[in-house]
């Protein structure tokens, strides 16, 4: 009869999404897995099959968990300039618990590229999925008068999706949190001015 496993696998595999995210893909070895998950290589294999198969299930991990935060921080209520300002500075704070660790994803992007089919798969749909969730915002803000119904709403996902990937780099690269704030800013007065509403004063005069 097997003996059962003395460990909890999801939070093997969270504990390797950190170690995975700090180090990168190459440079974490399987000695560094056990070392830091506390498992023998027997027990890795066993359980994974290979370092390779562990890095996705941890890519995976962060997808779900960073994606489920992002996702409730773009549904939140008010103006969509003030969400999508809210959220970019969030993604540029730091995470509070790991500090400089960067984005997975774009951590991985920057290493791998697009030499491994299982990795592009993966960040190519956390990419999309952050597309979509700024044009929901976008078309939100356009639907309740907020932007200018005749916004390029392609056009301004495109702006501000490159925008967070430049912003995720710098973040990583230690810059100066009010510089990106003001980047941040200057992405957000791109949208253009809040139209003119029927009743309301032109503050063109």
């Amino acid at each position: 009869m097997p003996r059962p496993r003395e460990f909890d696998e999801h939070e093997v595999v969270a504990r390797a999404a950190r170690l995975f995210r700090r180090y990168g893909y190459h440079a974490t070895s399987t000695r560094d897995l056990g070392g830091e998950l506390g498992l023998t290589p027997s027990s890795l294999y066993r359980t994974f099959g290979d370092k390779h198969t562990l890095f996705l299930r941890a890519l995976d991990h962060y997808r779900a968990t960073d994606s489920a935060e992002a996702g409730v921080r773009l549904n939140s209520d008010g103006p969509c300039r003030d969400v999508l300002r809210a959220w970019l500075l969030w993604l540029v704070s730091g995470d509070e618990e790991y500090p400089d660790l960067g984005c997975f994803v774009v951590n991985t992007t920057t290493e791998l590229g697009t030499a491994d089919p299982e990795v592009r798969r993966r960040t190519e749909a956390a990419f999309e999925a952050t597309r979509e969730a700024i044009a929901a915002v976008l078309r939100r803000g356009c639907r309740d008068g907020e932007l200018s119904a005749d916004l390029d709403v392609d056009a301004a996902v495109e702006l501000l999706f490159t925008t967070v990937l430049g912003l995720r780099v710098r973040e990583r690269a230690g810059h100066d949190p009010a510089r990106l704030a003001r980047t941040i800013d200057s992405a957000i007065r791109a949208l253009g001015p809040e139209p003119h509403r029927d009743g309301a004063p032109n503050p063109e005069g």
